[in-house]
């Protein structure tokens, strides 16, 4: 995996240099010239701990969690008050964790991030099925929440009995959100699982549909080291033919495809807080990305309650780009959304796609990864595939190693990738 990762790292950026996070930060976040810029809120609370969850999160207790909201309040005025005025930003995610479990305090975090910032294109927020009822459902609409998503992961007990999560209460879930209406109602859902088939997966997005959703995710199920999951994902050979064929499905059908692994039976319904140019950060392990660099916050809440009790951001690490290394990171998560426009990469860095990477963008095409039609370059099925596949190691050989640095260290020295 490494080996695959290092070669394209040194060619995509022409350089042996990794990516070389060290144990450093700005007190001022350079984030007023940033267009496109979103903001996403981690809140790490979760009743129980699921073994397959990468993600930073730890039990709640009413307390922790109060403290830990009156920390990320004040870091959101810290970053916030540098700006003069209210800074325009597309988006606002509350990831976790199960954000829901701080649901009497969302309207005081709303609060401080409209003191500094104006949402243009609504408010996400990430649930889990215990927690979709009309009471939750309408508090979250009242305090500005336009979009849900719903860590489903399957409907099916054999699969939910795979992952450790107990049976969902579908005609429950689907009454709240027929009561309470959101622009999208996304559902995730975990595919190459054990003797999981192409049936299971059509059942499920079928159901969704059918039961308040109009957006689905499709995550393949990754197997991280430091998490305590004894499951195996399926073999390459078999994760492709499913992709495929819920893709191949999800077209036919009529649903629009928003991403690699979304889709919508509604063109207006979209969630995904991974395809911005740029966003902020708040909260233990929230990561920020500017124009010329990329910091993580501790993941350890403890320490992060510390660094903002003294009046210091919470920053872990912090990676300086270098032009090409900004590049590949643009053009990585850029693909996730399955188009690369080259006005906006142009307009972005100031110089042409094809001058920096025509040669890579030809090949793509030849080898059936692309198509280009005035100026976008649009995935196939098959680019698809291998975007996935490479994504793949890139979160083992990556994300994989930092965060189970991270987990470890509060503030670490220095991470080479």
């Amino acid at each position: 995996m490494s080996v695959i990762t290092n070669l394209t790292r040194m060619w995509l950026t022409r350089t042996t240099k990794r990516f070389t996070f060290k144990n450093e930060y700005d007190k001022q976040l350079p984030f007023a010239e940033c267009h496109n810029l979103g903001l996403y809120v981690h809140i790490p609370f979760c009743k129980s701990i699921c073994n397959f969850c990468p993600y930073c999160k730890v039990v709640y207790s009413s307390e922790k969690c109060d403290q830990y909201i009156d920390a990320l309040i004040h870091e959101i005025h810290m970053v916030g008050s540098t700006y003069p005025g209210r800074k325009q930003v597309t988006s606002l995610y509350f990831g976790g964790g199960t954000p829901v479990l701080a649901i009497n305090r969302i309207r005081e975090i709303m609060d401080a991030i409209n003191e500094h910032f104006v949402i243009t294109e609504g408010i996400g927020l990430e649930l889990h099925p215990d927690n979709v009822n009309v009471d939750t459902l309408t508090a979250l609409k009242e305090a500005g929440v336009t979009k849900i998503s719903i860590g489903i992961q399957s409907f099916q007990d054999k699969f939910q009995n795979v992952l450790g999560r107990k049976k969902i209460d579908i005609e429950a879930m689907a009454n709240a959100l027929a009561q309470v209406s959101f622009e999208t109602v996304s559902m995730d859902f975990i595919f190459a699982l054990p003797t999981q088939t192409f049936e299971d997966l059509k059942s499920d997005i079928e159901m969704a549909f059918k039961n308040g959703a109009n957006h689905v995710a499709i995550y393949p199920f990754i197997n991280f080291t430091f998490t305590d999951s004894k499951v195996s994902a399926l073999p390459k050979k078999e994760k492709r033919k499913m992709l495929d064929a819920i893709t191949n499905y999800c077209l036919e059908k009529g649903y629009t495809r928003n991403s690699i692994w979304t889709f919508s039976c509604e063109k207006q319904a979209k969630y995904s807080s991974m395809t911005r140019d740029n966003f902020l950060g708040f909260g233990c392990s929230a990561t920020t990305l500017l124009k010329d660099q990329f910091k993580i916050n501790t993941f350890s809440t403890e320490e992060y309650l510390k660094r903002i009790a003294d009046g210091e951001l919470p920053t872990s690490l912090t990676l300086r780009f270098s032009k090409r290394q900004r590049m590949v990171y643009y053009l990585f998560w850029t693909a996730y959304s399955t188009k690369v426009d080259e006005r906006d990469f142009e307009e972005f860095f100031g110089v042409s796609l094809d001058k920096m990477y025509g040669f890579e963008m030809k090949l793509a095409k030849i080898l059936g990864f692309v198509t280009e039609d005035n100026g976008i370059y649009s995935m196939t099925l098959k680019g698809a595939f291998y975007y996935h596949y490479y994504e793949n190691f890139y979160t083992l050989a990556y994300i994989d190693k930092m965060w189970g640095i991270m987990r470890r260290e509060a503030f670490p020295e220095k991470i080479e990738l």
